[in-house]
C-alpha cells in the first residue's frame, strides 16, 4: 500500500514536471517568435520617414526647377522687349531719314534771270542738304538745273547746266565728296509752272534736287 502511493506520487511529479517544461517551451519558442516579428521601432521609424524624406527632396527639386524655367521665361521677355525696341528705333530712325530725303526733294533754289551763282535766301537750303548727305553717308544727290522758256534750247541746257554745276560746288565747299554728286541740265524741258509771264518764268528758273541711295 505504502509503495503504491509512492509510485503514484512519482507519477504526479512526472506528471507535473513534464507540463511545466512543456509550457515553458512553447512561451519561449512564442517570445521569440514575437521578437523576430516585431521589427525594432527604430527600424520601423526610419522607413516611415524614408518616403517623406524623398517627398520632400522632389518637391524642393521641382520647385528650384520652376524657378530657373521662370527665370529662363523672363529673361526671353526680356531680350524680346530689348528687340522690339531696338526694330521700334530703328523704324523711327529710317521714317525721320526719309522725312528729311522728301525735305531734300522737296526744296529748290531759285535764280535770277540768265544767272547761275547761289542767292543769299538759298544758302541756308543748301546747307540743310549738306547736313542730311552727311548725316546718310550711303545717300548721293542728283542736282537737276532748269530754265525759262527764254532763249534757246542749247542756251537754256548749257544755263541749266551751270546752276546745277554751281550747287554741287557749294555743297562740296561744304564737305560733301564730289563722288556724291550729279548733275544734270534739262533746259526748258520741265517747267514747274506753265505760263509766259514773269511769274511762271521765276518758278522754271530753278536748282531741283533728286536723293539716291547707293
Amino acid at each position: 500500500m505504502k509503495r503504491n502511493l509512492i509510485i503514484a506520487t512519482l507519477v504526479v511529479f512526472a506528471f507535473s514536471s513534464i507540463f511545466f517544461l512543456s509550457s515553458c517551451a512553447k512561451k519561449q519558442v512564442v517570445t521569440e517568435e514575437k521578437e523576430i516579428k516585431a521589427p525594432p521601432k527604430e527600424v520601423a521609424k526610419v522607413e516611415k520617414e524614408k518616403p517623406v524624406a524623398k517627398e520632400v527632396e522632389e518637391a524642393k527639386e521641382e520647385e528650384v526647377k520652376r524657378a530657373e524655367e521662370a527665370r529662363i521665361e523672363k529673361l526671353k521677355e526680356l531680350e524680346m522687349a530689348k528687340k522690339r525696341e531696338a526694330e521700334a528705333k530703328i523704324d523711327e530712325e529710317k521714317a525721320w531719314q526719309e522725312r528729311r530725303a522728301a525735305n531734300v526733294e522737296a526744296e529748290s533754289i531759285y535764280f535770277n534771270f540768265d544767272k547761275s551763282f547761289i542767292r543769299l535766301e538759298y544758302r541756308s537750303v543748301l546747307k540743310k542738304k549738306a547736313e542730311f548727305l552727311k548725316d546718310s553717308p550711303d545717300i548721293h544727290i542728283r542736282i537737276e538745273g532748269n530754265c525759262d522758256e527764254r532763249g534757246t534750247n542749247e542756251y537754256n541746257l548749257a544755263l541749266g547746266e551751270r546752276r546745277a554745276t554751281s550747287a554741287a560746288k557749294f555743297l562740296i565747299s561744304l564737305g560733301i565728296s564730289p563722288d556724291r554728286i550729279e548733275t544734270i541740265s534739262y533746259g526748258e524741258e520741265r517747267p514747274l509752272a506753265l505760263g509766259h509771264g514773269g511769274e511762271a518764268w521765276a518758278q522754271n528758273r530753278r536748282d531741283d534736287f533728286a536723293v539716291i541711295k547707293k
